[in-house]
């Protein structure tokens, strides 16, 4: 029996406490949050106003020309319920421009220009809000390396990383996150009819069940295969894992000197806290 529930209380706790202390550690009292109307983006919107309060928190929504009204409907109704302050910026007449020069561009390019747009309008807005931005994605989706680099998984903190897909699921119910919101597909709304399990081939609770023991009980994938888990799948998810872990680390530095960055300039007296 694989167990991924959470004590809810505690995690809700240790969340908020995490965001205050970090983005006050470094002399911020703001944070901004890019709402896009999924589950993700909503817990961290519920979580940042808990921990600043809804007056220091920034939920900026960015429709492409293609994003659902529903999107639009349901980070509507986070704002409602967080009474958090809001801004809603398009983003359809800086990214078209680019994909106009290329008129074969695939899907998965006009998707990364439009996350990496939005990020562009979120570090903006950072600057203009003076908060820092506080990340959306989940350890299902880091762990799959689905996120698009200096994308959606850029961020000055993220409190969901370490919270599988369905974990977040079950956190979102515990803060009153609108039903709407936990009960849709998965999607990030980067085309019509686009859903993430669609794209990824299986759903996250089946594929969290299988990281849970891949990641934090350290299974090897034959131990997984034994477990009940199909070879093939066991394979394709462990392959994802090693492909993208370029996503999960700052860019390596060769070393030269004695001490650097990233290998030995590691701890946080070396930055003053």
């Amino acid at each position: 029996m694989i167990d991924l529930s959470i004590n809810t209380k505690l995690a809700t706790q240790i969340l908020s406490n995490f965001i205050h202390s970090e983005i006050t550690r470094v002399g911020f009292q703001r944070a901004v949050v890019g709402l896009s109307g999924g589950l993700d983006s909503a817990l961290s919107c519920f979580l940042a106003a808990k921990a600043l309060g809804a007056d220091n928190v920034l939920a900026i929504r960015m429709p492409y020309r293609s994003s659902s009204q529903d999107s639009l409907d349901d980070a509507q109704r986070v704002i409602d319920a967080t009474g958090v302050q809001n801004l809603t910026i398009p983003i359809t007449e800086m990214v078209d421009p680019l994909i106009a020069n290329f008129p074969d561009m695939d899907n998965m390019r006009k998707g990364n220009i439009m996350a990496r747009t939005r990020m562009v309008v979120l570090f903006d807005q950072s600057a203009a809000f003076q908060g820092l931005v506080v990340g959306t994605g989940n350890k299902t989706e880091i762990l799959l390396g689905y996120t698009t680099i200096y994308g959606d998984s850029a961020c000055a903190i993220n409190p969901l990383g370490d919270l599988y897909k369905t974990q977040v699921r079950q956190l979102s119910r515990e803060l009153g996150v609108p039903l709407s919101v936990i009960e849709k597909p998965p999607s990030a709304d980067l085309w019509k009819g686009q859903t993430d399990e669609g794209e990824l081939g299986f759903t996250y609770e089946e594929v969290d069940r299988l990281l849970f023991l891949l990641v934090d009980e350290r299974f090897s994938p034959e131990e997984c295969v034994e477990a009940g888990f199909a070879k093939g799948f066991v394979d394709e998810v462990v392959k994802k894992i090693q492909r993208n872990h370029f996503k999960r680390v700052m860019p390596p530095i060769c070393k030269l000197n004695n001490r650097t960055i990233g290998y030995d300039f590691l701890y946080p007296r070396d930055w003053g806290t």
